[in-house]
């Protein structure tokens, strides 16, 4: 996990031209292993900035070069802050997803950002109106 952490800071700091900090990692889950001898290559990209929050996916591969084969290893989502020079939190710019992909994963971002909030407490469940039909909420 150190690895995607500094990884996913990078694009965040390039993104932001800020300082940031880490604000939260989600389930890291491996979809299939990385072996002893697999080069790993890491990949992350903003998907989504909130006010002075950024969201960063973070690809992982694996790669066993003798046998010519590459595994798509895990993928996860850490959330930054970006800092000024007091530690406080600063705007950043927003994300312009063009591909059909990055929008899907932009529209997606709220949902992350809204679950991540209620498993914080931060949260509740009927403010969370990207997540209604997960928690089969009624409108009040």
């Amino acid at each position: 996990m150190h690895w995607m952490d500094i990884i996913s800071a990078i694009a965040a700091q390039k993104h932001s031209n800020r300082i940031v900090v880490t604000a939260s990692v989600d389930n890291i889950s491996f979809k299939h292993p990385i072996r002893l001898g697999n080069v790993v290559t890491l990949r992350a990209k903003v998907t989504r900035a909130f006010s002075s929050s950024m969201e960063v996916r973070i690809d992982v591969d694996a790669e066993d070069i003798p046998a010519n084969t590459k595994t798509d290893s895990n993928t996860a989502y850490f959330t930054f802050v970006a800092v000024d020079q007091l530690g406080r939190p600063i705007d950043v710019p927003e994300i312009e997803p063009e591909t059909d992909e990055e929008k899907a994963l932009y529209d997606a971002a709220l949902r992350r950002r809204q679950l991540r909030l209620i498993l914080a407490g931060r949260m509740k469940p009927s403010e969370a109106k990207e997540l209604r039909s997960i928690f089969d909420i009624q409108e009040s």
